[in-house]
């Protein structure tokens, strides 16, 4: 991390001590089935943009950087004004969803978009959700895709944020099984942060349903913390609110930097009709992310520390190199 202008995109994501509390509504297709379940594919290009609009003027202020997408959101709520100047903003770049076979997800940029256009809207910050698993047949060129990004990245001097989601190589299990849900995640940490992540976008490093001994969980954290080559932040995942805040309290007490929290904190206003949303962003959700600010100010290692290279004096012609 020796790069001044991701060192200043990621003050802007941060809180001045370093910490992130972060907000995710970057969602498109699962979006769409939480506002309409019998048709996900009623739900209109204006009713997605109004729901990300209307959740980021009631929660982004309570925020230190928000994450959206393209498609429904950047662009749309920069020109509403719903952003406040001084938090940060992620852009996806990849395409919603995956390609191939389930045993082999291959995810893809979003045609006509670029890391060099995140950059060019002025965001601090570039998010690239990746399927993986160390030994799917697909793996190797997966990270073929992670290096291009973080290439991309390094050229725009942008931060990339990146996020692995496990799944199971056996046909007939959708998901990872909790008996390889640790090593699935450690080993992706190991094998993906060394290619030109800034920062981790990471599951909880076990099933928790599976495993509900918390000295577990403690031991897992810190596992990834030592596995990890970079700051990591904690993704909810969908989980409840509840769920979540216990798993954020340990990922930070075990060297989290932080969260990037989407469904947990504003799923209920997906559930409710339009009118009745803002009561709900107001009062439970952003005790929420009240509630989240508390226990990351608390416990959160910030994410200046895990980078002991970066410049922290400038010579008087540093500009010449740049």
């Amino acid at each position: 991390m020796t790069q001044i202008g991701k060192i200043r995109r990621l003050q802007q994501c941060a809180t001045p001590d370093g910490k992130f509390v972060m907000l995710a509504l970057d969602h498109r297709n699962n979006l769409r089935r939480s506002l309409n379940p019998a048709d996900p594919d009623g739900v209109t290009y204006g009713q997605m943009v109004d729901f990300k609009q209307q959740v980021m003027a009631e929660l982004a202020p309570k925020a230190t950087a928000v994450l959206l997408d393209p498609e429904f959101g950047a662009a749309q709520c920069i020109a509403a004004g719903v952003i406040p100047g001084q938090v940060g903003l992620l852009v996806a770049v990849e395409a919603t969803g995956y390609s191939d076979e389930p045993t082999a997800r291959r995810s893809q940029i979003l045609p006509g978009w670029s890391v060099a256009k995140v950059a060019r809207m002025g965001a601090a910050g570039v998010k690239l959700l990746i399927y993986y698993h160390p030994e799917a047949s697909n793996a190797a060129e997966q990270e073929a895709l992670v290096y291009e990004v973080s290439q991309a990245c390094r050229a725009h001097d942008i931060p990339l944020f990146l996020e692995p989601l496990s799944f199971s190589i056996d046909p007939a299990v959708k998901k990872v099984s909790p008996a390889e849900r640790r090593a699935v995640v450690l080993e992706t940490a190991r094998r993906l942060t060394p290619a030109g992540a800034d920062i981790l976008k990471a599951e909880f490093p076990l099933d928790v349903a599976a495993e509900p001994d918390e000295a577990r969980w403690a031991e897992a954290c810190a596992e990834l913390s030592a596995a990890s080559a970079v700051p990591w932040v904690l993704l909810s995942a969908g989980v409840t609110f509840a769920q979540f805040e216990r798993q954020a309290a340990i990922a930070c007490q075990n060297g989290a930097s932080g969260v990037l929290v989407g469904r947990a904190v504003w799923q209920g206003a997906a559930d409710l009709p339009a009118a009745e949303r803002g009561v709900f962003l107001r009062t439970t959700a952003a005790e929420r992310m009240q509630r989240l600010t508390g226990i990351i100010g608390a416990y959160a290692r910030p994410w200046n520390e895990v980078y002991p290279d970066a410049p922290k004096i400038i010579g008087e012609a540093w500009y010449k190199q740049y």
